[in-house]
């Protein structure tokens, strides 16, 4: 990619610039690896020590922030991450690569009562089943299956080897990345001695509103009677399982290996870390955060955050750690306490 002006630059991200503005840099680097030729960032004003041994030509830094560096330029913004997502894109260009040509793919597979949309592009080696109906400006990346009855709203991405089983409802902007797997069948069996387990239909559907992100190799089943629904805003990570007939708020955010069982539900904005697990049949309020690792087994209100296993409020499980931390200190207190009254028992004898 060619070089860019600071100027050029600070229109970009809507910064304010301190210094040359004819100044090119090559692309963006952190502040601790960045060259002379290049731009970084500083989102935290409690890193701003690495501020004085950058050899960056530029940083983007907070509004108001005291800099003692006449040779730095500075790109005053209010939100320096988000500024500085501009300028790595500006350099990087689609980080993804090109989309499949607008069209369908000779080697796709699309069956005849299929409805697709206006600029919709369906790559290689795609199987689109019956009844699917697929909005406008859609783009389907090589080896996606969508089974019939399925349907995505316009502007949608799903990556090289997304599954759609039959009955899943997309809608408008979503992106799905490679291995996501939507409404395959819920985990529910009935235990049926002496022969082993009796398998519970599952015959419901996905429901995924507009703006949904949903990372590599998650899986969101489908209800056993009516749908499994995620919200609109709702932002997925890697490698997470939503159970049957679960029901996500808008705007809630799952980091990765969280696993949510059957029905649950979640508010909006709901924020849990990774590895979270939750149990079935439970609810959790709207903005609950709770902290990596914790384990869900009751539900919870929403507004505060959670820490641990079982999940509790995050000042009593700090409590709680700060105290067993001091267990051998109260151990060997009491074993002196022990010894103490052993003496002053044997000399009152």
């Amino acid at each position: 990619m060619p070089n860019r002006s600071l100027s050029e630059l600070a229109e970009l991200c809507g910064a304010t610039l301190e210094g040359d503005g004819a100044l090119e840099v090559r692309g963006p680097a952190s502040l601790e690896q960045a060259e002379s030729d290049q731009i970084s960032f500083l989102n935290d004003e409690k890193h701003a020590e690495k501020l004085a041994t950058t050899r960056a030509a530029a940083v983007i830094v907070p509004q108001g922030l005291a800099v003692d560096r006449d040779d730095l330029a500075l790109l005053r913004a209010e939100h320096p991450n988000a500024a500085f997502s501009e300028v790595i894109v500006a350099f990087a260009g689609d980080c993804d690569g090109p989309a499949p040509a607008v069209g369908v793919h000779p080697k796709a597979i699309v069956h005849e009562t299929a409805e697709l949309g206006t600029g919709v592009s369906v790559g290689p080696f795609c199987v689109i089943g019956a009844g699917v109906r697929i909005g406008e400006g859609c783009v389907l990346h090589e080896r996606v299956s969508v089974q019939h009855g399925s349907s995505l709203g316009p502007a949608c991405v799903l990556h090289a080897g997304v599954v759609l089983r039959p009955a899943v409802q997309l809608g408008a902007r979503c992106t799905l990345h490679s291995g996501v797997v939507i409404g395959a069948d819920g985990f529910g069996y009935d235990p049926a001695p002496p022969d082993g387990w009796k398998k519970v239909p599952q015959c419901g559907g996905v429901r995924i509103g507009d703006d949904v992100e949903i990372g590599p190799n998650t899986c969101i089943d489908r209800g056993r009677f009516g749908d499994t629904t995620i919200g609109d805003g709702t932002k997925i990570d890697n490698l997470v399982q939503v159970g049957h007939n679960c029901q996500v708020g808008s705007h809630s955010m799952l980091c990765a290996h969280v696993g949510i069982s059957g029905s649950t539900t979640l508010g909006p904005w709901v924020v849990a870390g990774g590895r979270v697990g939750f149990a079935g049949h439970i609810q959790i309020g709207q903005g609950a955060q709770i902290g990596g690792g914790a384990g869900v087994f009751h539900s919870l209100e929403g507004g505060q955050e959670y820490m641990g296993l079982p999940a509790r409020p995050r000042g009593e499980y700090l409590r709680e750690v700060t105290l067993i931390k001091r267990l051998p200190e109260m151990k060997r207190t009491l074993r002196d306490l022990e010894r103490r009254i052993a003496e002053l028992e044997g000399e009152t004898a």
